[in-house]
């Protein structure tokens, strides 16, 4: 499997999907290459019990609401599901599983995209990787000589591998209040957090955090200091999970300790602690690898961007990985923006009177 496009989209997960229905109707060629065996993105990897912190009606890409309405908070399998549909909807043009190794400059005005199925040639490409496959462990101090379990929540399933045993929990955010909360039930847990976490107020859940986002980054666009209460998308939400656990009196966080040892971690009074394992809950990276040998990524890890598109590889775009890509741009509602403007500017940059010229297989 090989061709060319006019755009190669590099992710079948939610921002490569919303990219594609906008470029549907630019009528340009494009195709999706996912990693993936089947539809769903990184949520295929969540845990099991993972619910968003935002209602159905605020979990939707562009042109089509998710079931639910304002009261249902979904499950990890509905989303799986709802973009496994989605795609299906809109006959979105994905190959999977297909890998992606690089990205690739030729002599002519198009980027190579090297594939294990063969090489995709395109006027423009999207990058969609998102972080799933980037995942982020700090570096202690005899970390390869503990002898217990560890893994990154990104592999985290379920509690009950856990039962019974000292469970170290390393991560103030909503990933390790949830991970901890049900942890916590079967197991003896400490979570450990670089500073004291912060708790947003019961009432507040992912639709007040994404039009918080949205105005702080205007705000800032225009030059002036955001005028709004604290709080962001990597404060905690108390869901059902976490509020269980408050009444429980698990939500206590310590501050980090020093250094591993082969059975256990050695805190900065000195005091030694036996665990078993270490769950860590800190976060992931955007996944480039395959955009490395162009040479525009960045010392902390991103590349530099005029809106998505890169600033020193002007046939390359980036949707969907955070703040960098825009406002909320990691979450199903957020990313409808990025991708929509993204295909537009795409189409211009093309000129829609050559649409169509590159097949799509």
């Amino acid at each position: 499997m090989a061709g060319q496009a006019d755009v190669v989209i590099i992710g079948g997960g939610q921002a490569g999907l919303a990219v594609g229905y906008h470029l549907r109707r630019t009528g340009l060629s494009f195709v999706i290459l996912d990693a993936e065996d089947a539809p769903g993105g990184a949520w295929r990897h969540a845990w099991r019990s993972l619910r968003l912190f935002s209602p159905a009606a605020w979990s939707s890409l562009p042109g089509w609401l998710l079931d639910g309405g304002e009261t249902s908070y979904p499950s990890r399998d509905a989303i799986v599901e709802y973009l496994t549909r989605y795609e299906a909807r809109y006959d979105l043009p994905v190959r999977r599983p297909v890998r992606v190794r690089s990205v690739e400059r030729t002599r002519d005005d198009r980027l190579r995209v090297v594939t294990d199925h063969g090489d995709w040639f395109a006027r423009m490409v999207v990058s969609a990787t998102g972080t799933w496959r980037h995942p982020y462990i700090p570096d202690y101090p005899g970390r390869t000589a503990f002898r217990g379990l560890q893994i990154h929540s990104g592999a985290y399933d379920a509690p009950e591998r856990f039962a019974g045993q000292r469970v170290l929990i390393v991560g103030g955010g909503n990933s390790g209040a949830q991970i901890l909360a049900e942890v916590s039930a079967v197991a003896e847990t400490t979570w450990v957090t670089e500073r004291p976490p912060v708790f947003l107020p019961d009432d507040v859940d992912g639709r007040v955090l994404f039009h918080r986002a949205t105005a702080r980054v205007k705000a800032l666009q225009e030059g002036r200091e955001p005028d709004m209460p604290t709080g962001g998308l990597g404060d905690i939400v108390m869901v059902p999970p976490v509020l269980e656990a408050r009444y429980r009196g698990v939500l206590h966080a310590v501050r980090p300790f020093t250094r591993f040892t082969e059975t256990g971690v050695v805190w900065r009074d000195g005091t030694e602690s036996m665990i078993d394992a270490v769950i860590w809950c800190t976060g992931f990276r955007p996944a480039l690898d395959h955009v490395a040998s162009l040479g525009i990524v960045g010392p902390e890890g991103t590349v530099a961007l005029d809106g998505t598109r890169a600033l020193h590889e002007p046939r390359l775009w980036f949707v969907g990985y955070g703040g960098w890509t825009g406002p909320a741009s990691a979450t199903l509602i957020g990313v409808g923006r990025s991708a929509r403007d993204t295909a537009r500017r795409i189409a211009e940059a093309l000129n829609t009177a050559t649409v169509g010229s590159a097949p799509a297989s």
